[in-house]
């Protein structure tokens, strides 16, 4: 199975609010307890373009792509009813990625991330719950641990990437917190994605 790679240059249009439910759709169907929600896969492109000495090109696709439906099986290579449909959901993926990318180096604070609301007690009161895009983001990070290890380890960059870890790690400081606590880490997300972008740019990286 050939996996198409990231192009930073292509033309590709951003996903339509239909779309993103089309694909959220395609994945929750699949038959993999494994396979990422619409949240869960916004968050892991995130982390993906966020890696630290990791240009997102030069990546092989078989290397990343498989982990949002839940991998590859051994005689099929993925869960899907056909190859159409296969083709489908990596394209809008592909499509996906890309449209992080360009909103964060040409509109980054017209930028949001894909988070669960719920409405609190009364009806004026609603909670962000960014769990499930935390825990895709750190399943990027799982993909290039030593890569990751120095930012969740240095000041700047651990105080930015706390928020994630406490929402999306299982025994994370916020798994069983309130949802004005969770909702107040979740907000703080993207202002501190938009940072550690700043931080990459600055360091010459490119996505």
């Amino acid at each position: 199975m050939q996996y198409p790679h990231y192009n930073p240059a292509s033309d590709n249009r951003p996903l339509t609010d239909e779309e993103l439910d089309d694909l959220d759709e395609l994945l929750a169907v699949l038959p993999s307890d494994g396979a990422m929600n619409i949240e869960a896969l916004d968050g892991y492109l995130a982390g993906l373009l966020l890696t630290p000495g990791q240009r997102l090109a030069d990546v092989p696709g078989e290397a990343w792509l498989p982990v949002v439906w839940g991998g590859d099986g051994a005689d099929d290579p993925a869960p899907f009813v056909s190859g159409k449909q296969r083709k489908k959901v990596m394209m809008l993926v592909l499509r996906h990625l890309h449209s992080i990318a360009v909103a964060w180096a040409q509109r980054p604070q017209a930028w949001e991330p894909i988070f669960s609301f719920a409405d609190g007690e009364d009806e004026d009161t609603e909670y962000a719950d960014a769990e499930d895009w935390a825990a895709g983001f750190l399943t990027a990070v799982h993909l290039a641990p030593d890569a990751w290890a120095p930012w969740f380890e240095r000041g700047d960059t651990a105080e930015l990437l706390a928020p994630v870890a406490a929402l999306g790690s299982a025994d994370g400081a916020l798994a069983e917190a309130p949802p004005a606590d969770r909702d107040e880490a979740s907000r703080k997300i993207p202002d501190a994605m938009l940072a550690l972008w700043a931080i990459r740019q600055k360091l010459g990286e490119k996505a």
